[in-house]
């Protein structure tokens, strides 16, 4: 089983003001690795959720699409905390504010996260808020090394929210602890910009596979597309631009799940395997994650698309 911890929670996005200067705002389902893992159940992939949601109504607005796409919420009883929230408002020049309300996926100790690790644990995929705080670090700290020492792979998507970090040179400390456990790192060029200004890309490639486990390390570049480091070779690879564009949501944990997918289906997806990849297999691999990335921009928000969807495109591009 493909496994996903970290946060889910509600976006609150307000809309222009009517005339009567109300703020009205509109509930969008998120979270980096909520999102990510619909989108690797989508493709196929067994998966679950590894996040505390709460018994609150947004709670059960979470879970709906978890369900439609057949993710296996790994925490089943709901928590008190209410559900996190993304408050995102706009100035009358349309420029986004964003303010976090922490809540339910906070809600998680050690004992309870390793205890629903399942048995058949293939990958974990780890990333968002856990490290930012430090007793959220240290319970999730232990769940990833739990799932370690089942045989899992550990793939790492920090996702870095400058606006959540009160404390960067803590955070750096908390996040280098789980990059010292992860297989497979992806990150994007904002967040090794954030993370180590002074250093280029592929010094920073350079110093993650430098660390005990790192076999892999995607850097996602936006509209440039992406690239891949590996020990064995180096690779990159254009978006997949859609007919019809929504907007990019979602995009970056729907590339990480295209990208899980492929070295599951190449059977590589396996500490020793994974660093062996070559030029040519990085590029096939970076080129199935931006399919799965551009097919979720076709829509507005995070809408990931099924392997079905998929297919169809490779084989289009292929013919």
């Amino acid at each position: 089983m493909f496994v996903v911890g970290g946060e889910s929670l509600i976006d609150l996005v307000s809309e222009p003001r009517g005339a009567d200067g109300t703020i009205r705002m509109r509930a969008h389902q998120g979270g980096s690795p909520y999102n990510c893992a619909i989108a690797l159940s989508k493709l196929g992939n067994s998966t679950g959720f590894l996040c505390p949601i709460s018994r609150d109504g947004f709670g059960g607005y979470l879970l709906e699409p978890l369900a439609a796409a057949g993710v296996k919420p790994l925490l089943p009883e709901r928590v008190i905390e209410p559900t996190t929230l993304a408050v995102v408002t706009l100035d009358a020049a349309g420029k986004a504010q964003y303010e976090f309300y922490r809540g339910a996926e906070r809600a998680l100790t050690a004992e309870k996260g390793i205890a629903a690790v399942p048995g058949d644990i293939e990958v974990l995929q780890f990333g968002g808020f856990g490290p930012i705080e430090p007793t959220d670090a240290a319970v999730w700290l232990e769940v990833v090394k739990a799932a370690a020492g089942r045989g899992a792979t550990i793939s790492i998507d920090p996702n870095v929210r400058p606006s959540l970090i009160n404390d960067p040179d803590g955070y750096r400390a908390q996040l280098s602890r789980f990059l010292d456990l992860a297989h497979i790192v992806k990150v994007s060029e904002e967040d090794l910009a954030w993370l180590d200004p002074r250093t280029s890309i592929e010094d920073q490639a350079a110093q993650l596979l430098d660390r005990a486990n790192c076999e892999l390390v995607v850097v996602t570049l936006g509209e440039n597309g992406s690239r891949a480091f590996t020990r064995s070779g180096l690779a990159e690879a254009s978006i997949y631009s859609p007919p019809v564009f929504g907007d990019t949501v979602g995009a970056g944990d729907s590339l990480m799940a295209g990208i899980l997918t492929y070295l599951a289906d190449h059977k590589v997806l396996a500490p020793g395997r994974i660093e062996r990849l070559d030029d040519v297999s990085l590029a096939g691999m970076l080129g199935f994650g931006a399919v799965v990335a551009g097919l979720n921009c076709a829509h507005k928000g995070c809408v990931p698309p099924t392997r079905a969807e998929v297919d169809a495109v490779l084989a289009e591009l292929v013919g």
